[in-house]
This record gives C-alpha cells, structure tokens and sequence, in this order.
C-alpha cells in the first residue's frame, strides 16, 4: 500500500476535515433537535496534543495538503487557536481553514489569522431575522454577520459563505443572499441538503436541488459556468455572475455527487477515521493513539481506513442508509 492515502479505486485523500467537538451553539432545524443531542464527554475528546499529533501524521507522512477545522461548531473549542497554531507550524505547512456558524467569530477572528488560519467558510441560511431564528432556533443572526465582517477584516478570504435552502422557508432568499455577498465581496456557495440529520428526517421530495437554485439565482443574474479552472475534486461547481470576476458555486451533493475525484479524509472529534461523509464504518485511531501507537502504525491503520473507501456515497441507492452519527457528530 503506498504511503499515501489511496483508495481501491484510485483515488488520493489530500484534503483533511477534523472535527474539534460534536457541540454547537444553534439548534438548525435540518442538523438536530431542539433540544440538542447527547454530547460526546471530556474524556472521549482528543486532547489538544492528540489533535495536533494526528494531523502532524497525515500532513508528514500521508501527503494532506489541506486541513479543515469543523464541528459541531469549532469555535466552542477551548484550544482552537493554539490547535491552529501547531499546525500551521507543520512542515510541510497545510492550508489551514475553519468552517463555522460565526458566532464568536467577531472576537477571535484576529486572532484566528495571527495563529495563521488562512481564510473561513461561514454557514449563513438566510437574510431575515424572523427566517433565522425559525432555522436555527436562536436569535444570532447579527453576531454571524459581525463574525463575518471581521474575518474579512482580519483577512480570512475570501469569506466562503455556506447556504442550504428549506423549501417553503428561504429558498426564494437565492438571488437576494447572493446580490448580498456580491456586494461585500464574499463568496457564495449553495449546499443541498443532505441526509445527515440527527432526527433521519430528510426527504429528497423537499430538498431544493442544484437545477432548482440555478434557475432561481438566473432570474436575477447572468450565470455561465466558470472556465479558469477544472472542478477536479472541488466540491461546488462554479459560475461567473454577471460575466465575472465574481462568482457562485453550487454543492449537489444529492443529485450532482462528486464521489468519482473525491480528495477527502476526515477525523472525528472522538478519534475515529471515516473515510466518507456517509460511511457507516470508522477506524478508531484514539485507541491506537492512548495505547502508545508510534506515527508509523497510526499512519498504517489511516491508509488502511482509506483503502477500504467505497466508490459513491450511495445516495440514490435504493437501499441507501444514513450514517448513524449526525453531521454534527462527523464534521462538516
């Protein structure tokens, strides 16, 4: 097997997400219940060094190029920015990024780019106060858009901004989320809902879907498809607004998935290798860890986790099951 993280299908995982805690400060109504889930504890958390020790393997010996702090929301870590520190202090040194809701944000974002976080992805459903507090059951929506101020002024860019639309809840929002973010210079991104939800609610019939969003943000804007760069492994395919440079990108997850160049390896906050967003397998490398594994063994179950990747996520299988763990549990 080679030293990097390869699959039987040929595909190479360069691109790390590490969850930093299953906790969150919203309560998204297509993420998780109201009244929350029942959180990992203390003991079963990497610790701060684990964190570090884990990435430092797949950045040295495993050909991870990128790293991707997530949650839960990661802002509620305690050690984030000394976690983002270390590991900006790898070599070779990863582009380092954070997706998070933005609340808190406002505070540490500075601090975040002095540590050397290279830029942001900010989860942001809508524009109106009513319509947020209905998505995420608190009333925040001026603290994530504080947080995003600041990343911007801090010189975390551009500022991503990640939106799922709720059929009959904010999904005719498109083409005012995107003359927004146009005008402060953020960049775009529409994500379709996916089955990840803690209550297994999800219904394909009620998911906006990628043509749907397209044809809404068309109505306002001219779109053509960006032609700088290849998609390659990038998840959200990408159009040029009103002939460019600005542009909007569009994650169909569902019904464009990208499984055939897929680049992603993801660590969850209690240890566990996945291999896939929506596997329903995982590696523990906690145990290895806290039983004294040295990096190259580590480094052999992560390729070996890897290997075992399946072809497709399997979405529109009919016998298709969600993961047990939430998104909130796997990391975004």
């Amino acid at each position: 097997m080679a030293a990097v993280l390869i699959d039987s299908f040929g595909r190479t995982a360069v691109d790390l997400r590490v969850s930093l805690t299953d906790r969150c400060n919203l309560r998204c109504t297509y993420c998780m219940p109201e009244e929350g889930l029942q959180w990992l504890g203390k003991p079963q958390l990497l610790t701060d060094e684990e964190i570090v020790r884990l990435v430092g393997v797949a950045v040295r010996d495993l050909g991870v190029t990128g790293v991707r702090f997530t949650g839960g929301e990661p802002l509620l870590r305690p050690g984030l920015v000394g976690i983002v520190a270390a590991c900006a202090a790898l070599e070779p040194r990863p582009e380092l990024s954070l997706t998070t809701n933005g609340i808190g944000l406002a505070r540490t974002a500075a601090a975040l780019r002095g540590a050397g976080l290279d830029r942001v992805n900010v989860s942001l459903d809508t524009l109106d106060a009513a319509t947020f507090h209905t998505l995420t059951r608190r009333d925040r929506l001026r603290d994530v858009l504080a947080g995003m101020a600041a990343a911007d002024a801090a010189g975390l860019t551009p500022v991503k901004v990640n939106t799922v639309l709720m059929r009959g809840v904010n999904d005719h929002e498109a083409a005012d989320l995107l003359a927004w973010c146009l005008e402060r210079g953020y960049e775009l991104r529409f994500i379709e809902q996916m089955p990840l939800d803690a209550q297994h609610g999800w219904d394909r019939r009620s998911m906006v879907t990628a043509e749907e969003i397209l044809e809404r943000l068309a109505a306002r804007f001219a779109l053509t498809p960006e032609p700088s760069t290849r998609r390659g492994a990038a998840p959200a395919e990408r159009w040029l607004v009103d002939g460019g440079p600005a542009v909007v990108g569009v994650i169909g997850s569902v019904t464009r998935p990208f499984c055939a160049a897929c680049d992603r390896t993801r660590l969850t906050a209690d240890g566990q290798v996945r291999n896939c967003l929506f596997a329903r397998e995982e590696t523990d490398l906690r145990a290895a860890l806290r039983s004294g594994a040295g990096d190259a063994e580590l480094a052999r179950l992560w390729r070996a986790a890897m290997w075992g990747k399946k072809a497709g996520a399997g979405i529109d299988d009919p016998e298709f099951l969600q993961p047990v763990r939430p998104m909130s549990a796997i990391g975004g």
